[in-house]
């Protein structure tokens, strides 16, 4: 059995490798950990410097800390080979500037929905869904 240093330690060094393999660190990506009945889900949500939005890059649900960042470490490593990219334009309530967003998801549903996680659906207008060409 593992003790709780070691789960500590193993779980901040497999964040460090998803914030590395992202190219993304300190504020501007969130690890959000829930109890969900006997699982635990971990929410990776990303934080654009440049309008201050938040959105989510993926969702993964397992039985521990360690097992979710290990699938979402996974993830991460093959997202791109495995999802279709879009690219969102929309306007966020109460602003007059027009902002362009990319995702990694299955479709555009699952592309809007990382686009209004957490918030309210009438905050955002959006103007444009489109997905990219495979380069």
């Amino acid at each position: 059995m593992e003790s709780t240093t070691d789960v500590h330690v193993e779980s901040a060094r497999i964040q460090k490798q998803i914030e590395h393999h992202l190219g993304i660190s300190g504020n501007s990506l969130l690890f959000e950990f829930r109890q969900l009945d006997n699982k635990t889900r971990l929410d990776l949500i990303t934080v654009n410097p440049r309008h201050h939005q938040s959105f989510l890059l993926h969702s993964e649900v397992g039985y521990d800390k360690l097992e979710v960042l290990r699938k979402m470490l996974s993830y991460v490593q093959s997202y791109r080979d495995q999802e279709s990219s879009f690219t969102v334009q929309w306007i966020a309530r109460d602003d007059k500037e027009l902002n362009t967003s990319y995702f990694r998801a299955r479709n555009m549903y699952e592309a809007l929905d990382k686009l209004y996680y957490g918030r309210d659906m009438n905050t955002i207008t959006v103007f444009s869904i489109v997905l990219n060409p495979v380069s």
